[in-house]
């Protein structure tokens, strides 16, 4: 049976830089003093410099320059699904080109496309095969509203796909517009997401041909008793997202359980590579201390996070392109990502 093997990544964001104004458009909603200083700690423990949106903020952080949010206006579900009709194609374009697609396209046999923030039909995925000249019989897979953890299982689809076809090439696109989102609220839970998430996108491509990242197995964990802790479901005024702040506990707690099965009987310690999906930074803290992991183990993730926020299922993607463009072959590894449930999908690696 083929070896399946991610050859290529390459990734893109907006370029609208909103991290400070969508936290002082956050703080403007905040009418509980006590709220304030518990969102303004949280602010300054993020760890998170830069994100990126296809929104600008206007100059006084009370909405986006084109009226998209207002401090006392948001918009509705129909109107943010059509802003990420129109706004995804260019990312997607900007991560494509960036992967070669133009050369690529018409030898493409599948597409994986995954998001959880936008949805029509006919959707990206036909976009994506007239720009880039992809066959009109290209076997198309739709993952939707998995949450972070969508890209592991758009992964997993195109490992399936080359195992059963040695000459599959399969481009996998996660695309998330996380910022169309935001809701007004005073909840701390709900203002998280105005701390956290950002819009990205990633194309990756996945063949047989023993180059870049080997994929060696996958595993799926669910903890049942914290089934809502993150919630994500579609409300009459955009999605609507539920943050517990016991998130990083309970994963601290369930993950020495899942250790063995998640890394196949390899001990923590002997993984060299750990793409773990930052989920913020009190995650990555928990995943750290959950899996034992040595200082540093979670560079990567965390300079990610600095980066980029939290870009939903393109973010792990963006922490295995800078795996693929720096590991020695022969290192193992680990992606770990989160999401609705509360649930872990994760993949073990090996550069070769």
């Amino acid at each position: 049976m083929t070896d399946p093997y991610i050859n290529r990544i390459a990734t893109a964001v907006p370029r609208h830089e909103v991290h400070g104004a969508f936290r002082r458009l956050a703080d403007r909603q905040i009418g509980d003093a006590r709220t304030r200083t518990a969102f303004a700690r949280l602010a300054e423990k993020s760890q998170i410099d830069t994100r990126f949106s296809v929104l600008e903020p206007d100059a006084e952080a009370r909405g986006t320059t084109d009226g998209f949010y207002d401090r006392d206006r948001y918009p509705s579900t129909g109107t943010r699904m059509a802003r990420f009709e129109a706004d995804a194609p260019a990312l997607a374009e900007a991560a494509c080109d960036a992967l070669g697609l133009e050369a690529e396209g018409p030898r493409i046999t599948h597409l994986v496309f995954a998001t959880c923030t936008g949805f029509a039909a006919p959707g990206l995925d036909h976009w994506l095969i007239r720009r880039y000249g992809l066959p009109g019989h290209v076997e198309r897979t739709i993952v939707g509203f998995m949450g972070c953890q969508a890209a592991i299982n758009a992964l997993k689809l195109a490992r399936q796909a080359v195992r059963s076809d040695p000459e599959a090439r399969v481009l996998v696109v996660n695309l998330e517009l996380c910022s169309l989102h935001l809701q007004p609220s005073d909840d701390l839970g709900q203002l998280m997401c105005f701390l956290l998430f950002a819009d990205g996108c990633s194309a990756a491509l996945v063949t047989g041909e023993p180059e870049g990242l080997r994929m060696d197995g996958f595993r799926s964990a669910l903890v049942h008793e914290a089934r809502e802790h993150i919630t994500w479901r579609v409300g009459d005024s955009g999605f609507d997202m539920t943050l517990s702040g016991l998130v990083p506990l309970t994963l601290a707690r369930a993950l020495p359980d899942h250790s063995e099965a998640i890394l196949d009987g390899v001990a923590p310690e002997d993984i060299d590579l750990w793409a773990v999906h930052p989920g913020g930074r009190s995650v990555l803290d928990a995943v750290e201390h959950g899996m034992a992991l040595p200082q540093g183990a979670l560079a990567e993730s965390r300079s990610v996070l600095r980066e980029n926020g939290n870009m939903s299922s393109a973010t792990v993607m963006f922490v295995l392109q800078r795996m693929l463009a720096d590991a020695r072959p022969g290192q193992r590894g680990c992606a770990l990502a989160f999401g609705p449930g509360l649930s872990a999908e994760t993949m073990r690696f090996t550069a070769v």
